[in-house]
């Protein structure tokens, strides 16, 4: 099925949760690969330097990752991971990095987040009528949660009551993620709606039973995309019933 977002939105969808992604879906692109990467890349050297269980586990990952030498420097690995982030590769010790640097930033004042301004009401109501939230994205746990907090249109870290990323959950293009956050959530599969903006994150959640809805924004990566599934510009389309 194409995109049918210059078309009637599609039907309201009944489940008991609803999972979201971020980058693209919730958030502009452009704002995480610009502002929040320009604030990261030149921290990874101090940030791989720290020492501590989650930054060596990370250190290590990236080493086997990037196939540099065990002797490689924290030099050598930030340049390596600044590698990955100029192809925006979903790289997971980058994004356990990112999301330390990103989560002091925040609490520092020194960076905020950015959502459309169609997201926080949405979540808001289907929060206050019981309604699961959860997200799902590619971004470290330790940086969703600070980029929710930090939400221009005010805290929204409460409406969430779990969060997967590629660490916990497993690669956003793989069904059997879909799989181990459904089993997470206790919730039939048939049962979970799924927002994001990637038609190769689509096919996978289709593929493990999910609902889903994607959201075609103007000016993001997969805009204009054939998405498989119906497709939305804004969470204002978007109805969700018990």
């Amino acid at each position: 099925m194409a995109s049918v977002t210059d078309s009637t939105p599609p039907p309201p969808a009944r489940a008991d949760a609803v999972v979201i992604d971020l980058e693209g879906t919730t958030s502009a692109a452009g704002f995480i690969l610009g502002d929040l990467y320009d604030y990261a890349r030149p921290r990874l050297e101090e940030a791989l330097g720290r020492g501590g269980e989650a930054v060596e586990a990370a250190r290590a990952q990236a080493v086997a990752e990037t196939g540099l030498p065990g002797t490689a420097s924290d030099a050598e690995v930030a340049e390596a991971l600044r590698g990955l982030m100029a192809s925006d590769v979903k790289s997971t010790p980058l994004k356990t990095l990112q999301g330390i640097i990103w989560a002091e930033g925040f609490a520092a004042g020194e960076i905020t987040s950015h959502f459309f301004d169609d997201v926080p009401p949405r979540l808001r109501e289907w929060h206050g009528r019981g309604l699961r939230l959860a997200v799902y994205s590619s971004g470290s746990v330790t940086s969703q949660r600070p980029w929710l907090r930090h939400a221009p249109q005010g805290d929204l870290s409460g409406l969430i009551e779990a969060w997967f990323d590629t660490a916990n959950a497993g690669p956003k293009k793989e069904s059997a993620s879909y799989d181990r956050i459904a089993e997470a959530l206790g919730v039939d599969p048939a049962r979970l709606l799924f927002l994001t903006d990637h038609p190769d994150e689509v096919a996978a959640a289709q593929a493990a039973g999910w609902q889903v809805i994607a959201l075609d924004r103007a000016g993001e990566p997969w805009a204009g995309a054939d998405f498989g599934a119906p497709a939305v510009p804004s969470f204002e389309q978007i109805e969700v019933l018990p």
